[in-house]
C-alpha cells in the first residue's frame, strides 16, 4: 500500500478456451501425483469480464464470468466470491446501495452476502473432483463511491482498485473470509487471468492492468480490451487524463496517466523513480514479467496516498516525491510472491519498504536501536491485521513498515550484501506467482549461513 512517507497518521497463462468447459463439474485432468496437504484452491482461476461504462464512468455494468481448478485432494462443493470494493460501505442503506452488485448468478446456488456483504458463497451444482474445473458467472454493477479512494472518484476521475469481484482462497487454514478493516489491506488470492473488456465514452482515457488494445464502438464510444496473465488482481480508472508512454532502458513499457491538476514536475519525478526502480528491482529479484505498467497520478490522492495493483499502481505525487518505488516493490512482494495480507501484512509492506530503502541508498546502520522500545508487549512483525485493527491501529506502521523493514537490513547485515541479495533473489524465483509465508522465509535465509538464526527471529519477534 502507500509508502511510510505518504502514510496519513490516522490511519500462468491459461488458454482461454478452458472457459468453454461446461459450468457443471469439467473433466477431470489426467492422473498425477496428490494434492500436497493444504493446498490452496480453487486455483487457476481465468476471469472473462465485459462491462459498459456511462457517460463519466461512475456506473459500470455488464457480465462476470470465471474459470478455476480444484487443487484439493478434498472435493468442491462451493467457493467464495470476495466483493471488497464493499468493504468500506458495507450493505449499504436505503436509497444507497452497495458500490458493488452481483445477480443472476449461473453455473451455481448463491447464498446471502455476509462479511460485511464483501463475501458470496456460491454452492455448486455437484462436488468438484480434485483437479477439475468448473465456472461460475453473474451479473455485475458497480457504481464508484463519493470518495478520493483507491475504489472512489475525485472530480472528472474515478479510480477502480478493488472494484471486480475475486475468487476467496481455501487452504489448510480453511476459509479465508477475513474482514475489510479498513486500513492497510486484508486481501489473498491466487495469480490467474484476465479478459476484461470495457466499453466506453471515446472521452475517457482508460488505463488498466494487463496489455490493452482498443477500437471504435457505437458512436461516440470505444472498446477496450485489456489481457493479463499471472496477476493476482484487475484495477483501471477512467477519466480526461493526460498521457504518455516511455520504455525503460530495461524494456519495460512504462504508461504515464496523469490529472489536469498534477504538476509535470510531478509527473516527471514518478517517472524517473519508476524507470530506475522497475529495472533495478528487476535485475535485483528477477525480472519484471507483465512488460508494461501504468502509473496514474494525481495531487489529490493524500487520503489514501498511494496504491499498488499488478500492472498498475495510484500515485499521490505531493509532496515531492511520489512513492512510485515503494509502489512499484510492491510488483514483486504481494504481486510475484503472493502472501496472505491480512495474516501476514508484513510480508509485503516490510519486504516493499526494505526494497525501497535499499533502492533508494538510505541510512539504515542503526535503524533498529533508533525504533527505541516495542510500543508494546503484544507487539511482533508477524502480527496480523485483526491484531491491528483490535485496539492495536498505532502500532500498525510503526511495526510493520519501521521495524519491518529495519528487521531486513538487520538480517543483511548478519549474512553479508551477497547473502542476502541471493537469499531473496531465490526466495522470489521459489515462489514466482505463488504464496510465500513467514516460515518459507524463514527457511531461506537459514539456508544461507551456518549460523542459527533461532535468536535473530526471537530478538525481532518473528515468530
Amino acid at each position: 500500500m502507500t509508502s511510510l512517507r505518504h502514510w496519513r497518521a490516522p490511519l500462468l497463462a491459461l488458454a482461454s478456451a478452458l472457459l468453454l468447459l461446461p459450468q457443471t463439474a469439467a473433466a477431470q485432468g489426467p492422473s498425477a501425483s496428490p494434492a500436497p496437504v493444504g493446498a490452496a484452491t480453487p486455483d487457476r482461476p481465468s476471469y472473462t469480464v465485459s462491462l459498459r461504462g456511462d457517460a463519466d464512468g461512475s456506473h459500470w455494468t455488464g457480465r462476470q464470468t470465471v474459470s478455476f481448478r480444484n487443487a484439493s485432494r478434498t472435493p468442491l462443493r462451493s467457493v467464495d466470491i470476495r466483493l471488497w470494493g464493499n468493504g468500506t460501505d458495507g450493505c449499504g442503506a436505503p436509497g444507497r446501495p452497495s458500490p458493488v452488485r452481483v445477480g443472476k448468478v449461473a453455473g451455481g446456488t448463491p447464498a446471502a452476502l455476509t462479511v460485511g456483504c464483501t463475501a458470496l458463497r456460491i454452492d455448486l451444482p455437484e462436488p468438484l473432483p480434485y483437479r477439475a474445473r468448473a465456472r461460475v458467472s453473474f451479473d455485475l454493477a458497480i457504481t464508484v463511491p463519493d470518495r478520493v479512494h483507491r475504489f472512489g472518484r475525485d472530480g472528472a476521475y474515478r479510480y477502480l482498485g478493488n472494484a471486480l469481484p475475486l475468487l476467496s482462497v481455501r487452504d489448510a487454514r480453511g476459509r479465508h473470509l477475513d474482514p475489510d478493516v479498513g486500513f492497510g489491506e486484508s486481501f489473498y488470492t491466487l495469480a490467474g487471468d484476465f479478459r476484461v473488456v470495457l466499453d466506453h465514452p471515446s472521452t475517457l482515457v482508460v488505463p488498466a492492468t494487463g496489455s490493452t488494445t482498443r477500437h471504435p464502438g457505437a458512436p461516440g464510444r470505444t472498446v477496450s480490451t485489456s489481457v493479463a496473465h499471472g496477476v493476482r488482481d484487475f484495477a483501471w480508472a477512467a477519466g480526461p487524463f493526460r498521457s504518455k508512454s516511455v520504455t525503460t532502458p530495461g524494456g519495460v513499457r512504462l504508461g504515464a496517466y496523469w490529472t489536469a491538476t498534477t504538476s509535470r514536475t510531478g509527473v516527471d519525478a514518478a517517472l524517473k523513480d519508476a524507470a530506475g526502480s522497475v529495472d533495478a528491482f528487476g535485475k535485483r529479484f528477477g525480472r519484471y514479467p507483465y512488460g508494461e505498467l501504468d502509473l496514474v497520478m494525481s495531487d489529490r490522492l493524500d487520503d489514501f496516498g498511494s496504491m499498488e495493483f499488478p500492472g498498475l499502481v495510484l500515485l499521490w505525487t505531493e509532496p515531492e516525491g511520489s512513492g512510485a518505488v515503494h509502489e512499484i516493490a510492491h510488483q514483486w512482494f504481494y504481486g510475484i510472491v503472493g502472501n496472505d495480507q491480512f495474516s501476514s501484512p508484513w510480508l509485503d509492506e516490510s519486504f516493499a519498504q526494505y526494497a525501497t530503502q535499499t533502492y533508494l541508498r538510505e541510512p539504515t546502520a542503526g535503524c533498529w536501536e533508533d525504533q527505541g522500545e516495542w510500543p508494546s508487549g503484544t507487539a511482533a512483525l508477524t502480527r496480523s491485521m485483526g491484531y491491528y485493527a483490535d485496539g492495536h491501529r498505532r502500532e500498525y506502521v510503526q511495526v510493520v513498515y519501521r521495524r519491518g523493514s529495519c528487521a531486513l537490513h538487520d538480517l543483511e547485515r548478519v549474512l553479508g550484501g551477497p547473502a542476502m541479495a541471493a537469499v531473496l533473489r531465490g526466495y522470489v524465483r521459489d515462489h514466482w506467482l505463488g504464496v510465500a509465508t513467514t516460515a518459507d522465509f524463514k527457511r531461506a535465509a537459514q539456508a544461507a549461513t551456518a549460523k542459527d538464526l533461532g535468536p535473530f527471529w526471537t530478538a525481532h519477534r518473528i515468530g
